[in-house]
């Protein structure tokens, strides 16, 4: 107890100061790691759906697009310069705070993982893939087209001027100087969404040892059997896709604030596949590996851009350097299925006897 009392500690340490080093390399590292979280937040709310449950989702990112849109119409110009009920109602405009933002982006993300779940109840393997695969471009087509006859998402033109979030008298949108040390905004975002996934993990390790966890992996081992043992499995279904879509609203209302910016190219299919391959690369169903494989893919397309470009060069410009980063993920991910199949940190094996021992001369 003593040993992981100091290995805790020494991570808090470390990832309370990561970001004051990083601001002296530059912001940009520092925004990096924030996005980097927000996909961890992404891939940790999959890993209920695809890692526990068993069901392959791939329209996950399209609970990420209804929370960054219910958060920037609820903190931007939007909704009252488009109607004039809302500004009636609404003179100073629409601020939504933090701690209505996130129980309501978790709300609605999570009916809508209901809705979803509801028709696929019998669905399993591809065709459950392919149906969700198609509910989440069904939402990114609706984005880019709800803007006629009634402006509700300013189509592909996207919703800008949205509120950074605001924890108290603190904005996070500016700088703060603390004892005389300026911390920049991205570094007060990184401290917010490091709350979020830090609390995202205690929530999944909960579910994970509870009842509800237990259900969801023997439906996922063995979906008949699970059946024939008394565990309802419709219910348990509806509920991991509503439980796992609540991350993903969450953290779009987070992108949402960060950005100041949404539109439908940031919630595409390929967005989609990422955070999938975030799980599995990093270890279904084990919340370590899911974590290391949100930093290793949402990190890896930046490190290669110092790869990408001098190669560029060298070829003289006849390669294209954003078509060359996306080879050279592609073929990094390989790699690193062949050589670690089950993931980066796979979960350990349960149930297996153990190796019998040599018998000494």
């Amino acid at each position: 107890m003593k040993n992981k009392l100091v290995v805790f500690v020494v991570c808090g340490l470390l990832l309370l100061l990561t970001p004051l080093v990083a601001q002296y390399f530059g912001n940009a590292w520092v925004r990096i790691i924030d996005l980097a979280l927000l996909y961890v937040l992404l891939a940790l709310g999959l890993n209920i759906v695809v890692g526990y449950a068993g069901l392959l989702d791939l329209g996950y990112i399209a609970f990420y697009a209804v929370g960054a849109y219910m958060f920037a119409l609820l903190a931007s110009p939007h909704l009252t310069d488009t109607f004039p009920a809302v500004k009636a109602m609404f003179p100073n405009g629409l601020h939504t705070p933090i701690w209505i933002a996130i129980p309501l982006a978790a709300a609605l993300a999570g009916i809508a993982g209901v809705l979803l779940g509801a028709p696929t109840l019998k669905l399993r393997g591809d065709y459950l893939a392919i149906v969700t695969l198609g509910f989440g471009e069904i939402i990114r087509v609706f984005m880019n087209n709800l803007d006629a006859p009634v402006n509700i998402t300013n189509g592909p033109k996207g919703i800008a001027g949205i509120d950074p979030m605001h924890l108290g008298p603190v904005n996070l949108g500016r700088p703060t100087e603390i004892f005389g040390f300026e911390i920049a905004s991205v570094t007060l975002y990184y401290y917010l969404f490091l709350a979020l996934v830090v609390a995202s993990v205690v929530i999944c390790y909960r579910l994970e040892q509870s009842r509800i966890g237990r259900a969801w992996m023997a439906i996922r081992e063995d979906e008949i059997a699970a059946k024939a043992m008394g565990i309802n499995t419709r219910n348990m279904k509806l509920l991991a896709f509503g439980m796992g879509a609540t991350f993903g609203g969450v953290a779009g209302s987070m992108f949402a604030a960060f950005q100041n910016f949404v539109s439908p190219e940031s919630f595409s299919l390929q967005e989609s596949v990422m955070v999938v391959a975030m799980v599995v690369l990093g270890g279904l169903g084990h919340i370590p590996g899911v974590i290391l494989g949100g930093f290793v893919l949402a990190a890896l397309p930046e490190v290669l851009r110092y790869v990408a470009d001098p190669l560029q060069h060298a070829t003289g410009g006849r390669l294209d350097a954003a078509i060359l980063r996306q080879l050279l993920i592609a073929l990094a991910m390989i790699i690193i299925m062949l050589m670690r199949p089950r993931g980066l940190w796979p979960s350990p094996e349960h149930g297996k006897a153990a190796p019998t021992p040599v018998p000494s001369k």
